[in-house]
């Protein structure tokens, strides 16, 4: 068994609901970067016009804060594959900021080139970018290069080739000075903030070990009508397939994960080993993804990161992350106390406010003052230390980080349709092929 390596090949796009076939994701820069001019605001205005693209309760999230930090920014489109999904958006942001939701008809896209027929449009100058994450580095790559500042959920991506476009994109913001920043938050909390300028300033001494453990229940599942097309069926329940979240290592771990590399000044480590599988939640519903991962990671310094996650039902739960350094250790409560104990005792300050608040404040103000905030490298790496991870546990092998970023194993469908073949299928009795250690190749 491997991981199917496929390249989108281009498809017709035309505009009749959900059984129709939508636009390759992957052609959209040139289709949009003659469309859309790379503003910094509408029409030179103080006016920010933002674009959801992703309109599930996540995505209504991100947009609430994004417009309760900026009384002057206007939600002037939303784009979602299914259409009742934009609907919700737009109803449910109306209630929450009714003066700051513009959003006509004309400008409620959806199909799976709804983010291209957005950005399009011309109307937006900030991205939200929360649709499953096998579709960050095709959205983000897409507004880079249309010109449009970019905020992307975590994680940023699902395989290598994500990752390298994330990268590149970087690069490409870089020139364009245009603002690309991520949901890994906890680096927006200002006592996580505090606490690591310390430990960075060796309060702690030489990290030795980190300990990440995200350990929870069981989460949602949106069943299947038989209306359905196969491909509707895993977007609707993207969470169980690892081609569109990289499994749950990587789209929920990957807070914990990014919090390390950031102890870890984000170096990035040599390699990675580790084991996982299925053992609770073995019905075919739960698509191809394991319900627990144990990965080791190495350093060129010594150093070991131990990422435990498991999603199993009536267990003990923990989020929380340990650090251990030659002077001392670090301890999270969660993702929002951190304590510093051993030779000095400090506790970094707990939130006065949500930390997405912080980030879009910080966002904003940088497009406002001509100084774009770029975290694209940093989002990339630690997206790709997920990744490892799950390499990791899905091979049995022990993974090198310079082999596994340059792996050109895509997670990816031939095309992007409501018609076409997802990469992985379900048998004669509905069950799809789960990775085995020992025999899938993941390189």
């Amino acid at each position: 068994m491997s991981y199917q390596q496929r390249q989108p090949a281009v498809s017709q796009t035309t505009r009749r609901g959900f059984l129709t076939q939508a636009a390759v994701l992957a052609a959209v820069p040139a289709a949009t970067a003659m469309t859309v001019p790379p503003n910094v605001h509408a029409a030179g205005s103080d006016r920010l016009r933002i674009g959801l693209i992703g309109c599930g309760g996540r995505g209504c999230g991100a947009a609430a804060s994004a417009l309760t930090v900026d009384p002057s920014a206007q939600l002037t489109a939303v784009a979602d594959a299914f259409a009742e999904r934009t609907e919700f958006a737009r109803r449910t942001l109306t209630k929450k900021a009714d003066k700051q939701v513009v959003v006509d008809d004309e400008h409620c896209f959806s199909g799976l080139d709804a983010y291209r027929r957005l950005l399009a449009s011309g109307v937006v100058d900030v991205a939200l970018l929360v649709e499953p994450p096998h579709f960050r580095p095709i959205h983000v790559d897409a507004c880079i290069e249309a010109g449009v500042h970019v905020f992307a959920e975590k994680p940023m991506g699902v395989d290598a080739p994500g990752a390298r476009r994330l990268l590149a994109a970087a690069e490409k913001a870089k020139e364009k000075k245009l603002s690309f920043v991520g949901g890994f938050e906890t680096r927006y909390r200002p006592g996580a903030r505090d606490v690591m300028r310390r430990i960075h300033d060796g309060a702690i001494g030489e990290i030795q070990a980190i300990q990440c453990n995200y350990n929870t229940g069981f989460l949602w599942h949106r069943g299947r009508l038989p209306e359905w097309t196969e491909m509707q069926y895993q977007l609707r329940n993207w969470y169980y397939f690892t081609w569109l979240s990289g499994d749950h290592n990587v789209e929920q771990h990957c807070h914990l994960m990014d919090v390390a590399a950031w102890i870890m000044r984000d170096e990035t480590p040599l390699d990675a080993w580790g084991v996982g599988g299925r053992q609770v939640r073995v019905e075919p519903k739960w698509g191809d993804i394991f319900d627990h991962h144990a990965v080791v990671y190495e350093y060129a310094s010594g150093a070991r990161c131990y990422g435990i996650c498991r999603q199993q039902a009536n267990c003990w739960n923990d989020v929380s992350l340990v650090a251990y350094g030659s002077k001392g250790r670090l301890s999270t409560r969660g993702l929002d106390r951190f304590t510093l104990s051993g030779g000095t005792h400090y506790e970094g300050e707990p939130d006065k406010e949500h930390p997405e608040l912080i980030t879009f404040r910080e966002m904003f103000a940088g497009i406002r003052e001509g100084k774009p905030v770029n975290e694209g490298v940093q989002i990339a790496h630690s997206t790709m230390l997920s990744i490892l991870g799950r390499m990791a546990t899905h091979s049995g092998q022990r993974i090198r980080w310079d082999d596994a970023l340059a792996s050109n194993v895509k997670l990816a469908p031939e095309s992007y349709a409501w018609d076409a073949t997802p990469p992985i299928l379900p048998d004669a009795e509905g069950k799809y092929p789960v990775p085995v250690p020992g025999v899938t190749k993941v390189l």
